[in-house]
């Protein structure tokens, strides 16, 4: 079983030491989804939210996101990331939109809790945005899809 790294001997929270490790190019991809009712997805898709492009705005709070991590997640390294794209999936039939964020980095530590909070921030401004019309909205299933980079190298949900 792999050893957790933000734990010091005494099981201490700690940041990792990135110092020694070698810059690669890595790439994170996140998924989740977030389930609404049809009216409210009829809405969104159909830019009739009173509060503007409910999916623009999304987008360029879960890009916002993905680089203020470091400053939400209290062990993360400050990172200068080279990309995020954040793409929307909607689904009429199950009135859920997925949402996918894409984040790059040539660096000495991975991008995968970039990728998460840009998701979970672009899912709750969907929320924000809509939550006047509909308070039964679930955002679910956030999860790595792929992972590139670095010791571990390639992950591929799914994949052994």
């Amino acid at each position: 079983m792999p050893k957790l790294t933000h734990f010091d001997k005494k099981g201490r929270a700690k940041m990792v030491d990135v110092s020694k490790k070698g810059e690669t190019m890595r790439e994170a991809m996140v998924r989740g989804s977030i389930f609404m009712n049809p009216k409210t997805f009829k809405n969104i898709t159909s830019g009739k939210i009173a509060k503007g492009d409910v999916l623009a705005v999304a987008k360029v709070a879960g890009i916002m996101a993905a680089k203020k991590t470091s400053e939400i997640i209290p062990m993360c390294h400050p990172l200068n990331l080279s990309h995020v794209e954040i793409n929307f999936y909607p689904f009429e039939k199950e009135s859920r939109i997925d949402m996918e964020a894409t984040v790059k980095i040539k660096a000495q530590t991975g991008v995968e809790m970039e990728g998460f909070l840009a998701v979970a921030i672009a899912g709750l401004t969907i929320y924000d945005m809509c939550k006047a019309i509909d308070r039964g909205m679930v955002i679910s299933n956030i999860h790595l899809v792929k992972k590139t980079g670095g010791k571990s190298g390639l992950y591929l949900a799914g994949h052994k």
